[in-house]
């Protein structure tokens, strides 16, 4: 079931986003955010774009949300997009379920262009996004730091 995150989800959500922080280089973070922390993020992003929770037999496997892509006025049409699913619920679908949902949503929320974004290697990211029918925009060489390697990113977008 996909539905509206809330502040019970949090935890679980903080779950997932910490093992990516703390064995992955899909997240730029480095150090574990708090319940308190992630609380603070879901409300702020909330207040204008959606945030998305998969829940399979009570647990949430995964969740997604949209946030401001950049701040000048003229950006006000596009978002970002982030998606994370718990290691143990990868290759079921999951994130094609919720990135669809969050896709759809933003489009009725009137958001004209959805950008995602992804640190490389990352071959099931890039296959999520072109099969969402995202198109390549371009890639950043070496603009991130962590477990002692420089690592690139990719970004794609989808004109809703």
């Amino acid at each position: 079931m996909i539905r509206n995150a809330t502040a019970a989800d949090v935890p679980a959500i903080c779950n997932i986003y910490n093992h990516h922080v703390l064995h992955t280089v899909v997240t730029f973070e480095e150090e574990p955010v708090s319940i308190a922390e992630m609380q603070q993020r879901l409300e702020t992003i909330t207040a204008r774009y959606p945030w998305l929770v998969y829940e399979d037999n009570g647990i949430v496997a995964g969740y997604a949300y949209a946030t401001q892509w950049k701040t000048r006025a003229a950006y006000r049409h596009s978002a970002e997009t982030s998606i994370y699913v718990a290691e143990e619920h990868t290759g079921k679908g999951i994130g094609r379920q919720l990135y669809a949902r969050l896709l759809a949503i933003l489009k009725e929320q009137g958001i004209h262009a959805a950008i995602g974004g992804a640190a490389l290697p990352n071959p099931a990211s890039v296959k999520l996004h072109e099969a969402l029918g995202f198109k390549y925009v371009g890639s950043f060489s070496q603009v991130g730091y962590k477990f002692g390697k420089w690592i690139d990113t990719s970004y794609w977008e989808l004109v809703l």
